[in-house]
């Protein structure tokens, strides 16, 4: 067992700093893959946007955010590999959350999108690669999260394709489709409600307490989407004369999937901010001692979820204009098909413990939803922006965590 370089407890709050910080910067950045389509399809406003976010972003992480957090802590490199470097490897999670939060704060304020995920795992590897050498970087691991960047905006972009096409067919373009909307967006409300509440119930209520049936688990799945869709079809049915048009109607179930996308998003890249500070409480709270395995503290999931709603209020905006109006003309029917594929592949590789970038899955969806309007509804040159950004955040995340691992290490002593 090694000497902590410093007190316990003032790690402890050097790290929860560092990671508020990091996710700060999620929220600055990612925000506009939970809201950027809602509010660029005028479905609902900036504010109004911040309000959902804000308390659907933090149940996410709360309760969701768990399964995920332990790949990034352990997945990308073998803490046991420090077992005799302690401090080594606290310095190098500082320096890897300080590093991918400089990034997304640099990025988010020129309104580039670009993945928290990308970015925390570049910045791990960095660590190692400064650390340990390339050949001690779980390169398997790595490789499975990079296909995830290809895979996942395909799936979601062919599910948006296909639920656009549902909606055009089901809704848009019948004869009376303010009438087919009243009947039909219930279905749609079902659908977000059922993958918001299977992911919560087995992944997020055993962090309060809470260890159900399969049996129970779908009751609960059931009855909480049978009420979401009643609720809808009675707004609709209620409010029909007073909605001009069909789009106005597709606004509302805008609202039930941005929550769905807000708390996808929390449920998934929380764990870009706390990951690392889990791996230092853990080995703070057993005097030094590198373990293979840890219970996450509530504290934590408690810091990086309001670290990403302060991040959303102050700085969102700007990548959520790049997102939400540069890639085509989104209209809530879009967005709501590019929302809902969107969350559904997230809170599937959330529950599966697999750390996608939320990011690439969301412009998947959008692009997927362009597509089936027709190819010239893309902006191609923004999308190529977009995919640039993406290529050079890995280096930069890797180039900037080792910059801040030879400060710290100079700053402690280490």
């Amino acid at each position: 067992m090694e000497n902590l370089f410093l007190d316990p407890a003032l790690i402890i709050i050097i790290a929860a700093v560092v990671g508020f910080f990091m996710a700060y910067g999620i929220g600055a950045n990612d925000v506009a893959n939970a809201m950027g389509t809602s509010v660029g399809s005028k479905a609902i406003t900036l504010k109004q946007a911040v309000i959902i976010a804000a308390i659907f972003e933090f149940l996410g992480a709360y309760f969701a955010g768990g399964e995920v957090t332990s790949t990034i802590r352990k997945g990308i490199v073998d803490p046991f590999l420090y077992t005799n470097d302690v401090n080594i490897f606290i310095i190098g999670m500082l320096s890897s959350l300080l590093a991918a939060g400089f990034w997304l704060i640099i990025a988010s304020s020129r309104g580039w999108p670009v993945s928290t995920t990308h970015s925390i795992v570049g910045a791990i590897v960095g660590f190692v690669l400064i650390s340990k050498g390339a050949s001690n970087v779980s390169w398997g691991t790595v490789g499975n999260i990079a296909s995830s960047w290809i895979t996942s905006p395909v799936i979601s972009g062919l599910m948006a394709f296909l639920l656009y096409l549902s909606a055009k067919y089901l809704i848009l373009d019948r004869e009376n489709p303010k009438q087919a909307a009243i009947y039909f967006i219930p279905f749609y409300s079902f659908f977000v409600s059922a993958v918001i509440c299977l992911v919560t119930a087995r992944k997020g209520l055993k962090h309060v307490g809470i260890n159900w049936t399969d049996n129970e688990i779908y009751l609960f799945t059931i009855g909480i989407s049978i009420a979401v869709s009643i609720l809808t079809f009675v707004f609709l049915f209620v409010q029909s004369k007073n909605i001009r048009n069909v789009e106005n109607q597709f606004g509302i179930l805008m609202v039930v999937t941005a929550c769905a996308m807000a708390f996808a998003h929390g449920s998934n890249d929380v764990a870009n901010a706390i990951g690392p500070i889990a791996a230092i409480v853990s080995i703070v709270s057993s005097d030094g001692t590198i373990q293979s395995s840890s219970e996450l503290n509530s504290w934590v999931l408690l810091l990086g979820a309001v670290g990403i709603v302060a991040g959303l209020a102050i700085m969102g905006r700007h990548v959520i204009k790049t997102v939400g109006e540069k890639i085509t003309t989104l209209t809530p029917s879009l967005g709501f098909s590019a929302n809902m594929a969107t969350a559904s592949t997230v809170l599937a590789a959330s529950y599966l413990g697999f750390p996608i970038s939320t990011t690439h899955t969301l412009v998947g969806g959008v692009i997927g939803v362009g597509l089936a309007r027709g190819y010239e509804h893309l902006d191609i040159s923004s999308i190529k922006r977009i995919f640039a950004s993406w290529i050079i955040t890995i280096p930069v995340g890797a180039t900037f965590t080792i910059l801040f691992y030879v400060i710290l290490r100079l700053i402690f002593n280490v």
